[in-house]
């Protein structure tokens, strides 16, 4: 649409001519428009918020979203807790039942909280608004992260075992090395005194005293690992690796039936009582031992199992 022109009287011609505003009062009046406009909307702006005490648009929005994503990460901070404590419950059962079933040793609680140490791994969010809840909200993930692959792991092992518990069973050291009717119980497992020097001294086996000659068994299937011959110390011994951690000594032998590298069953005569070595006289010195630790053998087999029970057992494992 063409643009209408203005006309002024000229006096001095007469007439009417078409009047043109020079580009400086223009560009004046702009500006002045320009900066009342700016005015009428800084003045506005005032009056909603400082007067009225409204917020604008965006802030409002800003604010909802401040809500929602703060009522998330409450939310999300409440499942962390559920998931530790679910964490824990499982951790709890594996440590008193399931590893304990197949002869492992718990796992320690070192392991287990599954630390972060060294370089600071959340420098990166220390700039943010509020960094200090998003950096421990991070690094609790992260732990209950660790922690469930600590515990992954753990089951994994304990799985494993348990698609062995057959040969597992027999192969723990889970029958009298000798027949109990035979011998007498005449020293136990732990501190004790000393038969040639007197003092207090651990005792790491239990001693089962008989006659020279007395047919001693493997307690547990196994592989034979060591077979010496000592003027003293144990004398005349054995060690058997039963695996899964699992391993017998059987000391002060008369006569030794079997070498390293042999496979036994348990039950198969391996050798008989004597009095080698640093010994009184005649008995076995009888160790247990789980992951290079020496146990009391009392608690792997019935002191009851005595007699034909004892033999036919013997024999029954001769025959597997």
């Amino acid at each position: 649409m063409a643009r209408k022109k203005r006309y002024q009287f000229n006096a001095q011609t007469l007439a009417y001519e078409v009047h043109r505003t020079p580009l400086r009062n223009r560009f004046s009046k702009g500006l002045l428009v320009f900066f009342m406009s700016v005015a009428a909307f800084a003045g506005y702006y005032l009056l909603y918020t400082q007067f009225f005490g409204l917020d604008t648009p965006k802030t409002a929005y800003l604010k909802y979203r401040y809500v929602e994503m703060n009522s998330k990460f409450e939310l999300l901070q409440r499942q962390f807790e559920q998931n530790n404590q679910a964490l824990a419950d499982l951790q709890m059962r594996d440590n008193n039942i399931y590893r304990p079933i197949f002869g492992m040793e718990e796992l320690s609680q070192d392991v287990r909280d599954a630390g972060f140490g060294g370089v600071n791994r959340y420098s990166h969010l220390e700039s943010v608004s509020s960094s200090s809840a998003l950096v421990d909200a991070v690094k609790r993930m992260d732990v209950i992260y660790k922690k469930a692959f600590v515990q992954s792991r753990s089951y994994d092992e304990v799985s494993i075992l348990a698609r062995r518990a057959d040969e597992m069973a027999q192969c723990v050291p889970a029958i009298p090395p000798v027949a109990l009717e035979n011998v007498r119980l005449s020293s136990l497992f732990g501190y004790r005194s000393d038969p040639f020097y007197g003092t207090k001294r651990m005792h790491q086996g239990i001693d089962l005293s008989g006659d020279r000659g007395e047919p001693i068994y493997a307690s547990g299937n196994g592989t034979v690992v060591e077979v010496k011959r000592n003027f003293f110390g144990y004398g005349r011994e054995i060690v058997i690796d039963h695996g899964f951690g699992y391993k017998s000594r059987y000391a002060h032998l008369q006569q030794m039936l079997v070498k390293v590298g042999d496979v036994v069953k348990r039950g198969d005569q391996i050798a008989t009582m004597g009095n080698t070595g640093k010994s009184k006289g005649v008995h076995l010195h009888y160790e247990v031992i789980y992951r290079e630790r020496r146990v009391n053998p009392l608690n792997y087999y019935n002191q009851e199992v005595k007699g034909e029970e004892y033999m036919a057992m013997v024999k029954r494992h001769n025959e597997i």
